[in-house]
């Protein structure tokens, strides 16, 4: 061996540890690993066995009242709807293994987005895979770099992901705070594109944005208006257009984003305007461009819901009567609910930490009724709920033996 020979030989030395990447989530684990180990079922693990209504399903071989499920108008099992999936499958098979700008067009999706222009009376509709999607894929395209989006800080995620995938500087306000809001409008630049955001109902709390006060102040320092009406459509409004078109200010706002997943029965989301330009979103909207679009089957029952919902009166009415009789009589019992008057179809019981909400939850399933438990940062910091979403197919009986479940679970658990 010589001696540059010898100089080259290096000792060896081990490669630096990478870091686990599911390290960040162990706190999480560990709470959730304690919480079953006590005994508790995983609230975020139910599976239905069987579903035989909008309002009852069975869970683990037990029959269950659904309180948790966003089938407002309860249209999962309408004979019409129904019967327009299974023609549209014969007809056009499963799916369109493509996207909307490519071969995923179909008739079906044409005759969805002029239902839903006609149930909002609008000029443009574009529909899009999901409602998540269409609030990403419409945020993150009007609003880029160096645009501003003014948000509710309790805003969906959805919403928060369409700011971060189009780069916008974003500019939360306090919950519900008209104040606040101008406040944050009036240090923005005036020449800056803005666009507010704003929910019709708060998906957690069940509350309602004052829409007749925002809109206005929005337009006042030149931002655009977009409203998400996920929670509202089908039952706010004389025509169920959502709380935009109940408050009176539905022909201030630009854009007005929905989801089929809740009133409608089905999957999907969809974005309405009469913006005059709102049909070029479909050539530079990434989550609407490079998406497989939905089968034939689900726009066929999302457009015999729609085009029912238009004349759904009777049930807006009895969907109302079950959310104050509901409301009421929760607070009777001694719940502590997040609004002091029904404002929508959710109904937030307020809990005072994690164990008590999950241990009334269980409690409530035992006797056969599913209700959503949330808890952060799905809702604010500290707040635990258990979320109660009536359907209009809910009867007068069922919210009767729904409030005695919860008088004794609350019972047994210590709630009340």
């Amino acid at each position: 061996m010589n001696a540059t020979t010898s100089q080259a030989i290096e000792p060896e030395t081990e490669a630096p540890q990478a870091p686990d990447l599911f390290a960040k989530f162990a706190p999480l684990v560990k709470e959730r690993d304690n919480l079953l180990a006590a005994g508790v079922r995983d609230p975020f693990a139910i599976v239905m066995d069987e579903v035989k209504s909008p309002t009852e399903a069975v869970i683990e071989g037990k029959d269950t009242i659904l309180l948790g499920t966003y089938n407002y108008m309860g249209m999962t099992f309408d004979p019409d709807v129904i019967a327009a999936g299974k023609d549209a499958l014969d007809k056009f098979g499963s799916g369109t293994t493509g996207s909307r700008v490519l071969n995923g067009t179909y008739q079906g999706h044409k005759a969805c987005e002029e239902a839903l222009e006609e149930f909002y009376d609008m000029d443009h509709a574009m529909v899009f895979s999901t409602g998540y999607q269409a609030n990403l894929g419409i945020v993150s395209t009007l609003a880029g770099k160096g645009d501003y989006v003014i948000l509710d800080a309790d805003s969906h995620a959805s919403i928060y992901d369409g700011c971060f995938l189009g780069n916008a500087d974003i500019v939360r306000f306090r919950h519900n705070n008209v104040e606040n809001l101008e406040k944050r409008l009036a240090k923005l630049p005036p020449e800056a594109g803005k666009l507010v955001v704003l929910e019709g109902v708060y998906s957690m709390l069940g509350d309602i944005a004052p829409l007749d006060q925002m809109v206005p102040i929005a337009k006042k320092y030149g931002a655009m208006v977009l409203v998400d009406e996920a929670h509202s459509m089908g039952f706010f409004g004389e025509n169920g257009r959502g709380v935009a078109e109940a408050q009176g200010v539905i022909d201030q706002v630009d854009f007005i984003i929905g989801t089929f997943s809740k009133s409608v029965g089905t999957v999907g989301g969809f974005c309405v305007s009469n913006h005059p330009q709102t049909d070029f979103l479909r050539l530079v909207c990434r989550p609407y461009t490079f998406t497989a679009s939905l089968p034939p089957s689900v726009v066929a029952t999302a457009t015999t819901s729609i085009r029912k919902l238009m004349y759904a009166g009777n049930k807006r009415a009895h969907l109302w009567e079950n959310s104050k009789r509901l409301h009421q009589g929760l607070r009777d019992l001694g719940f502590k609910l997040a609004t002091d008057e029904p404002e929508s179809a959710i109904l937030a019981v307020l809990l005072p930490d994690q164990e008590k909400a999950v241990l009334m939850w269980q409690a409530l399933l035992e006797q056969g009724l599913y209700v959503n438990m949330a808890r952060p940062p799905a809702t604010p910091v500290g707040v635990y709920l258990l979320r109660c979403s009536l359907c209009a197919e809910h009867t007068s009986e069922q919210v009767e033996q729904i409030l005695g479940m919860f008088e004794a679970a609350g019972k047994a658990t210590g709630a009340i």
